[in-house]
C-alpha cells in the first residue's frame, strides 16, 4: 500500500436503527437510508471490532480502517503510531425520541469487562434543536448512589438529573461516569472513544408491545457512575491562537475545535491525524479522490502523512477538527 494514507480519506457510513431514531439523517444530512423511520446512527468513521468504517473512494478504496491502522500506522498516525486500534468514532444521532438514561465506564473499568472495551469519554455538537428539546448531563448537585437508586426503583429518575435546553451549536463535554441523556428532538454530531459499551440505568418507565420493560444495567450503571461530577452545561469556547479557530473540549482523549473557514484554510500537517467535519457551508480539500465538496452529513479523515492540506470554501463554512492531544 504505497500510497494509501497520503489523501483525504472518506468513507461509507454504517447506520443503526433504534427505536428512538427517524428519518433526518436523510432529510437534513443527506443520508441514503433505506425504508423505516427508525434510523437512529450514522457511524461515519469506525473501527471497533466487526463494525468497520471501508474507504469509499481512491487508492485505498476498499479497506477497512483497521486494516489501514493495521498495516499503515506511521502513515495514519503521525505521532501517535503505537496506536493498535482507531482511538475515536465519529457519529450522527437523530434523536426522534427521548433516548435511555445511560452511563459509561472509563477506560479502567472497561478493561474489566468481558471482552474488554475502552472506556467511553464523548462530546456532543447540536445540529438541530426542537422548541422545548431537553438535553440531561449530569447529576443534580448532592445526589448520592443511595438517592440515585431510591430514584430508579420509585420510577422518578428524572429527579436526580439536571437538564437544561439546548440550542445549535452548543457543544456538551461528557466525560465517562457522567449520567446522561439525549431529549426528543435533537440531532447530535458526536465524536466519543471508540467503545460501544453503554449501561442503561433508565428507560422513562417505557415497555414494549408486550409490556416488557428494556433491559437495564442499573448495578453497573450504579457502579461507574462518578457521584462528584455535578451538573454539566455547554462548554465555553477559548480562543486560539489561530483567526478563526475556537476551542469547544480539550482533553486527555481528544481535542475538538471549530473552524470558521471563509478563504482558503490549510487543516493538518502537524504530524498526527484530524477529522474533518462541516457544520454549514461546503469546501473542497485539495487531493479529495471524491471529486465533491464537503459539505454538512459528510466526513473526511486528513492521515498525517497527507501533510497540509487546504481547505477552499465554495461557501462560507464552519467546520469541526478533531484530532489528537
Amino acid at each position: 500500500m504505497p500510497s494509501v494514507c497520503n489523501y483525504p480519506l472518506r468513507f461509507e457510513p454504517l447506520f443503526r436503527q433504534y427505536l428512538w431514531g427517524g428519518r433526518r439523517l436523510a432529510t437534513m444530512l443527506g443520508k441514503p437510508l433505506g425504508p423505516g423511520d427508525n434510523y437512529a446512527e450514522s457511524w461515519e468513521i469506525v473501527d471497533h471490532g466487526e463494525d468497520q468504517s471501508v474507504v469509499a473512494c481512491g487508492p485505498a478504496k476498499g479497506l477497512t480502517l483497521h486494516e489501514l491502522v493495521a498495516e499503515r500506522p506511521e502513515a495514519l498516525f503521525g505521532r501517535h503510531a503505537k496506536q493498535t486500534q482507531f482511538p475515536l468514532l465519529f457519529k450522527f444521532l437523530d434523536c426522534n425520541r427521548t433516548l435511555s438514561v445511560q452511563v459509561h465506564p472509563n477506560d479502567q473499568q472497561g478493561a474489566l469487562l468481558d471482552p474488554p472495551d475502552l472506556g467511553k469519554t464523548e462530546a456532543w455538537v447540536v445540529l438541530a434543536a426542537e422548541p422545548g428539546s431537553k438535553i440531561y448531563a449530569g447529576l443534580k448537585s448532592g445526589v448520592t448512589r443511595e438517592d440515585l437508586r431510591a430514584a430508579i426503583e420509585s420510577g422518578n429518575c428524572a429527579e436526580c438529573l439536571h437538564e437544561f435546553e439546548p440550542k445549535v451549536g452548543d457543544c456538551v463535554f461528557i466525560r465517562a461516569g457522567t449520567v446522561h441523556a439525549l431529549g426528543a428532538g435533537l440531532v447530535i454530531a458526536e465524536i466519543q472513544q471508540a467503545s460501544d459499551t453503554t449501561f442503561r440505568l433508565f428507560d422513562w418507565n417505557r415497555v414494549d408491545a408486550q409490556c416488557n420493560p428494556r433491559q437495564l444495567h442499573i448495578e453497573q450503571s450504579l457502579e461507574v457512575t462518578d457521584y462528584t461530577r455535578g451538573p454539566v452545561a455547554p462548554q465555553v469556547s477559548d480562543s486560539t491562537d489561530i483567526p478563526g479557530r475556537e476551542r469547544l473540549v480539550e482533553c486527555d482523549k481528544f481535542i475538538l475545535d471549530r473552524c470558521a473557514v471563509g478563504e482558503s484554510t490549510d487543516f493538518g500537517g502537524d504530524e498526527r491525524f484530524h477529522l474533518l467535519v462541516p457544520l454549514k457551508g461546503a469546501i473542497t480539500l485539495a487531493g479529495d479522490a471524491s471529486g465533491e465538496p464537503l459539505s454538512l452529513g459528510n466526513t473526511c479523515l486528513l492521515p498525517a502523512a497527507a501533510g497540509r492540506i487546504t481547505a477552499e470554501p465554495i461557501e462560507p463554512a464552519v467546520v469541526l477538527d478533531i484530532y489528537l492531544p
